[in-house]
């Protein structure tokens, strides 16, 4: 019979950890359905269940019908407690409630894709103390957390273009970003600037200056800077442009901001900061959006402009910015290697 993960010491080599049982809440979504594709084929992992109120007793692939052939699952309205890890797919807000209403077993890991629990004031419920998820920030604390609060796609993408400044105390002077994601980025819930009539051959912006996501991209930065070799020198406005783009997936963030390093510079602190985590590269050439689309990858590429670095950083918003990240923060959790099975094929064509 299998082992459970945690009846077997964390310490133990790959090859005895034995199968992360995992359950996932709110299935049906667009994360949710991520996440499936992501733990079918998970070398580690077996799926306990996959709730979804609306859609119980229904199979998995008559909703996310790309899984014909790949599951016989069905969806349930049951919550197991045998399980070590449960993923929260759910609606912002719609975390929280879930768990007032439904006590978990504290033995069972939580990993959160809303932005329920992301920022240091909300960070804990009950008993349960949430750590931020971002592995390029935070890898230390998520290997030994006990509950993670998965970063925001818009927050995840526009962090990595500017972590390594903030790791040097570089980020005083205003900082610009205009950044454009995909429909998904919305959810699967019908809106009307998620029409397709809407959405083709389109642009618009949206929450200018005012988008959820500063709060936690601040918080990230200030505690970069205050680590920083020059100390807490506090960190320039984030004026944050947010647009909807004309396709599905995936986000370009384009930055810029004053500095005094050279590009030659630049490359260094920024491939020196990301050496050690395996899905942040930093790439001397132009990038575009195709080369991380359905991948967990994040793409960076410097400019100088006068006295202007400019960044380009890209990522898939379902993954690197949702599922794909919620999967990573559990390999390190459970101590398996950080990409294991995240080894993903750009959909390049």
């Amino acid at each position: 019979m299998e082992q459970s993960i945690n009846d077997i010491n964390s310490k133990s080599p790959l090859g005895d950890l034995g199968v992360i049982k995992a359950g996932i809440i709110g299935g049906a979504g667009y994360t949710g359905g991520e996440m499936l594709r992501i733990l079918l084929n998970h070398p580690n992992v077996e799926i306990a269940f996959v709730n979804s109120s609306s859609n119980a007793g229904n199979l998995i692939s008559d909703v996310h019908t790309d899984l014909f052939g790949d599951t016989d699952l069905r969806f349930t309205d049951q919550i197991l407690q045998d399980i070590d890890v449960l993923f929260l797919c759910v609606g912002h807000g719609d975390a929280k409630k879930f768990l007032e209403a439904n006590p978990i077993n504290e033995k069972v890991k939580i990993i959160d894709l809303s932005q329920d629990f992301r920022l240091n004031r909300n960070s804990s419920i009950g008993n349960r103390q949430f750590i931020y998820g971002l592995p390029e920030l935070n890898k230390d604390k998520i290997q030994s957390a006990q509950n993670i609060a998965n970063p925001g796609c818009f927050a995840t993408c526009i962090q990595l273009g500017l972590l390594p400044l903030a790791s040097k105390g570089l980020l005083q002077s205003e900082v610009h970003i205009n950044a454009t994601t995909g429909s998904t980025g919305a959810g699967q819930g019908l809106s009307k600037t998620s029409h397709f009539s809407w959405r083709n051959n389109n642009l618009s912006i949206y929450k200018a200056f005012e988008h959820q996501h500063l709060n936690e991209i601040g918080e990230s930065l200030l505690q970069l800077v205050r680590n920083s070799p020059s100390g807490d020198l506090g960190v320039g406005a984030l004026n944050f442009i947010p647009q909807r783009g004309d396709f599905a997936r995936g986000i370009l963030a384009a930055i810029y901001t004053e500095c005094n390093l050279t590009e030659d510079e630049a490359y260094e602190l920024y491939e020196s900061y990301y050496a050690n985590h395996p899905f942040t590269h930093v790439s001397r050439k132009n990038i575009d959006l195709k080369q991380v689309v359905n991948t967990n990858k994040c793409l960076v590429h410097l400019e100088k402009h006068g006295n202007k670095l400019f960044i380009i950083s890209i990522t898939d918003n379902l993954l690197k910015g949702a599922s794909g990240q919620a999967v990573q923060n559990m390999n390190l959790m459970f101590g398996l290697e950080e990409n294991s099975g995240l080894r993903l094929k750009a959909a390049n064509f």
